[in-house]
């Protein structure tokens, strides 16, 4: 029997995975009258000075994850590429949020697309393939296509773009998986995603939506709101919740999704913790994800979601680093902007090291402010492309 019963400020939340995301989270529950304890691989991961308990461990050390869910009250992780033994011993220990098996089938892409497709959620044209062979045939019959790992690899990393079958071979020893999904192009209008927040008594809390724009793969910029038509941001909110509750998640999921020229919704990828797509929250929303992470995990009430000012982020990749330290100073002089850095102790290109966040009177104001400061930092100019959303209405509904 689940136990619904809060856990209060003053006990313990144990993270898997020291990342940005652990340390925006920590900085929400340390707010709020919580201790942190984290595990991570790296000792100079961005949560570890947040933590006042720090195991350097990997991930597949089963051993170090009993030791972290020992002592803490409740346990959740900010990466989901965390193998099953590991779970199953915090598990063991401490409630963990989410849980083993959503996180299990989501950490795989052709576990999660299979999944998918079977409670009738709408995705794309796709194929699970386990050898070269099968994955020109893949390409053969859906045509221009993307082959992605199906574990691990994310922003951009772990895939190829290939145009044909003649290319689908190498392509597939680039990725350099024993097992991928191949997915057919889609005739995509706008790129939006949806979070939701699930206790475990089964209530949610759906944020609005956002609307995102990726370069090489990797999320360039952000604006909640959207600016789309709203019966696409209904569509879409009800899509997502609709995900979440099949998924049986405790937690925050993510969902990832397309808006097609034709109007249709399709989903595209899952994650179960926070996402740089809803960092904007921190500022657009009365309740960040972060906040909203706690008090989720802790079966405290839901904060309000409400949108208080339209804002925009842009995410900035190591390649802002190569030359020195950013023009911060050039940036900030933007009015509404905010610098947010990750604690990273070293720079690489597409890396993300950070992100802007700008507020303005509507989502457009924001985007422009956002993106002015990010030009001003030194580097290469902002992708602006696709600044105006499509207007089509969606068709598909959960």
């Amino acid at each position: 029997m689940k136990d619904h019963s809060p856990i209060l400020p003053g006990a313990t939340i144990g993270f898997l995975g020291g990342g940005q995301l652990g340390r925006m989270t920590a900085f929400a529950a340390r707010s709020m009258g919580y201790d942190i304890a984290v595990m991570d691989p790296d000792p100079d991961c961005p949560a570890g000075p947040m933590a006042s308990r720090l195991i350097t461990a990997p991930y597949a050390d089963a051993d170090a994850a009993a030791e972290l869910a020992r002592g803490c009250d409740v346990v959740t992780l900010e990466i989901e590429q965390i193998p099953l033994a590991t779970l199953e011993a915090a598990a063991a220990l401490a409630p963990l949020r989410p849980g083993v098996d959503v996180v299990h089938m989501i950490q795989d892409r052709g576990r999660q697309k299979s999944w998918l497709h079977s409670h009738g959620f709408p995705v794309g044209p796709h194929r699970i393939v386990e050898s070269e062979e099968d994955c020109v045939d893949a390409v053969r019959t859906m045509g221009a296509s993307i082959i992605k790992s199906c574990f691990g690899g994310y922003d951009g990393r772990g895939q190829a773009r290939v145009s044909d079958h003649v290319e689908a071979a190498e392509g597939w020893h680039t990725v350099g998986a024993a097992r991928c999904v191949v997915e057919g192009f889609l005739d995509i209008a706008d790129e939006l995603s949806i979070l939701v927040a699930r206790q475990s008594d089964g209530s949610c809390s759906v944020f609005p939506p956002a609307r995102n724009h990726h370069v090489n793969g990797v999320l360039a910029w952000s604006v909640t709101p959207t600016g789309l038509d709203a019966a696409v941001e209904r569509d879409a909110r009800a899509l997502g919740r609709a995900v979440a509750e099949a998924s049986g998640i405790e937690g925050l999921l993510a969902v990832e999704i397309f808006l097609l020229h034709d109007g249709r919704l399709l989903v595209n990828e899952l994650a179960p913790r926070p996402h740089n797509t809803f960092h904007a929250t921190e500022r657009a929303c009365a309740t960040s994800q972060f906040e909203q992470l706690v008090r989720t995990i802790c079966n405290l009430p839901f904060g309000d979601t409400t949108i208080l000012d339209p804002t925009a982020i842009a995410n900035m990749l190591g390649d802002l680093w190569t030359s020195g330290t950013p023009e911060f100073t050039e940036a900030l002089s933007v009015a509404g902007v905010r610098l947010h850095l990750y604690g990273k102790k070293s720079a690489r290109p597409g890396r993300k090291m950070g992100h802007l966040s700008g507020v303005g009177a509507d989502y457009a104001h924001a985007l422009v402010r956002t993106l002015d400061a990010y030009d001003a930092l030194g580097g290469a100019p902002a992708d602006r492309r696709s600044m105006e959303p499509h207007a089509a209405s969606a068709r598909i509904r959960p």
